[in-house]
């Protein structure tokens, strides 16, 4: 007889936009969805981040920290975002400088009490659940750039079979090797580059019914629609930069191009 299958969603990158939250939330209701993981940068880019924090703690949603939560909480100088270019860096101040200002005391002691790494039981599989990678908060796994080798020394090294993450905002799963699996389960909080409007989030499931094995890891992205038109005049309202708003407008990313591979920047027209 084969075991029920367990359906667990993973979302990453809120970037204060708490109406992809709250779609989201909604959405988990029709899913069949057990569990569900945030895995940091509640704040960033969007407007009103109490908001996120509220919705998050109210419904007692299990948080990774991610860099920009452990910027937030101890009151650094900047968000620890990573990036090289100076361009990029200015973006990310703003960006940084208006969050912790509108980050109320009691949730920057809330995101600085937030774990780095957490383990769970998916099935047979032991994952580990990140921000950037299991050995630093910030760091870059893109598809293109990211070798199976090294994928499967994260394995080894962290003992794992299953490592979640997100921090870059672009989904993608590989499977280096037989039973492991990385999964970037993309962001909530602005759109993957790619002219749609709409935000990826992941479900993770035990078995599928067409397959006889019942220990087989399914990884579905669904594409969340939310109001984004909404999203764009509040940040308007809070005088965001207009960059940050033209990409919710049209699915484009206008900043952080140019830490980008080059492969990951060609399907973008920035």
């Amino acid at each position: 007889m084969k075991t029920a299958q367990k359906r667990i969603a993973f979302f990453g990158g809120v970037y204060s936009n708490y109406l992809a939250l709250e779609a989201l939330l909604e959405d988990l209701n029709e899913r069949g969805v057990q569990s569900l993981y945030c895995l940091g940068d509640l704040g960033a880019f969007g407007p009103f981040p109490d908001r996120s924090c509220e919705m998050l703690r109210g419904a007692r949603i299990a948080c990774i920290q991610g860099n920009y939560d452990n910027s937030v909480g101890n009151g650094l100088a900047d968000c620890q975002c990573g990036y090289t270019d100076p361009r990029d860096n200015y973006f990310a101040r703003l960006s940084y400088d208006y969050t912790f200002r509108h980050t109320s005391n009691e949730n920057k002691a809330w995101l600085k009490s937030l774990p780095a790494v957490a383990r769970i039981q998916i099935g047979p599989y032991c994952a580990l659940l990140c921000h950037g990678s299991p050995r630093k908060t910030n760091e870059f796994l893109w598809e293109s750039t990211t070798s199976d080798a090294f994928l499967n020394w994260l394995f080894e090294k962290y003992e794992a079979d299953i490592i979640v993450g997100t921090h870059t905002g672009l989904h993608w799963h590989r499977e280096p090797s037989p039973g492991k699996h990385f999964i970037n389960c993309g962001a909530i909080g602005r759109p993957p580059n790619d002219g749609e409007t709409t935000v990826v989030y992941a479900v993770v499931g035990i078995g599928r019914p067409e397959t006889p094995d019942e220990n087989c890891l399914n990884v579905e992205f669904i594409r969340l629609v939310y109001d984004h038109a909404r999203l764009a005049r509040d940040m308007d309202l809070e005088r965001l930069p207009n960059e940050f708003i033209e990409t919710i407008r049209t699915g484009w990313w206008t900043t952080c191009n140019e830490i980008l591979p080059a492969k990951e920047r060609a399907r973008g027209i920035y």
